[in-house]
């Protein structure tokens, strides 16, 4: 997982109401970002697309995180989602491999991330593990960017985290972000710029990642912790709630990565078909446009 993670922690954990997650319990994490690994012809199609950059608030951006770590990665921001893309290398070790993938959900008000390390043991994760990620922004000083929870450190190619910003990161003015809307607003609206609006592309709507049966073993749990309903169905799970829709497909090792990303516009477009390297983005017709991914 693209994660430097520093101050890690594994907790036994109070077993709490994690079970009620499939029976009504509040959604407390919603999805929040994804990442995919491609091959180095399509992130380089995109990293220097022109189309993107109208299509949407595009960003080419190296960051470093916990323990020096540095990734760049090409951004396609949205008002509360957003998605990050990788070329093969772009990352260190495993996580730099074709069809590596990740997934960030996150809450929209402090303290709800002690809520899903609650839930976790009854829902067969008796040790979730706690860690900081930090953010320097060019002066070798780590700001402490957002605490995170993993069901496991142990995975082929693909890995979910629960994530809460910290307070010290929101209120740092190299950062960005609005003011708060609300007490305690640790929200993705918050953390994302409003420069979407100058732009196509609004949110992910739905994302679909093929994924081994180990890591979506791994990732059901945390998905059922933060409240989203989650269907098993031929070949994999689905998951819904809170605006978008995540799909996973269990499949080989030598068949994982990014499959497809659909994502809302800001206003009605008509067709317009973008081949960027081995991916096809389809925009329109109508206020939608559908991002489909080949290895």
């Amino acid at each position: 997982m693209v994660l430097a993670v520093a101050a890690v922690l594994t907790t036994a954990a109070t077993a709490g109401t994690a079970a009620a997650a499939e029976t009504g319990a509040p959604q407390v994490l919603f999805f929040n970002h994804s990442y995919g690994v491609l091959d180095r012809e399509t992130a380089d199609a995109i990293e220097n697309s022109p189309y993107l950059r109208e299509f949407a608030n595009f960003q080419v951006r190296t960051t470093t995180g916990a323990d020096g770590k540095v990734w760049t990665g090409r951004y396609l921001l949205g008002r509360e989602t957003y998605l990050e893309l990788f070329g093969v290398g772009d990352l260190p070790g495993q996580d730099g491999t074709l069809g590596s993938a990740g997934l960030g959900v996150s809450t929209e008000h402090a303290g709800d991330l002690a809520t899903v390390r609650d839930r976790l043991p009854g829902l067969g994760v008796p040790e979730p593990i706690d860690f900081l990620q930090t953010r320097d922004f060019g002066d070798g000083v780590p700001v402490p960017w957002f605490d995170g929870i993993l069901t496991t450190a142990a995975y082929d190619s693909f890995g979910a985290w629960a994530m809460e910003y910290r307070p010290e990161y929101l209120a740092d003015p190299r950062a960005g972000v609005e003011p708060a809307s609300y007490p305690g607003d640790v929200s993705r609206e918050r953390y994302l710029a409003d420069a979407y609006q100058d732009h196509l592309m609004r949110d992910v709507t739905a994302i679909r990642i093929a994924v081994t049966s180990r890591d979506l073993d791994a990732t059901v749990p945390l998905l059922r912790a933060g409240g989203f309903a989650v269907h098993s169905q031929p070949g994999g799970v689905v998951a819904t709630r809170g605006g978008t829709t995540i799909r996973f497909d269990a499949v080989p090792l030598a068949e994982v990565g990014l499959r497809q990303v659909e994502m809302s516009l800001n206003h009605p477009v008509s067709r317009h078909v973008e081949q960027l390297g081995t991916s096809t983005l389809v925009v329109g017709p109508g206020a939608r446009a559908s991002w489909t991914f080949s290895r």
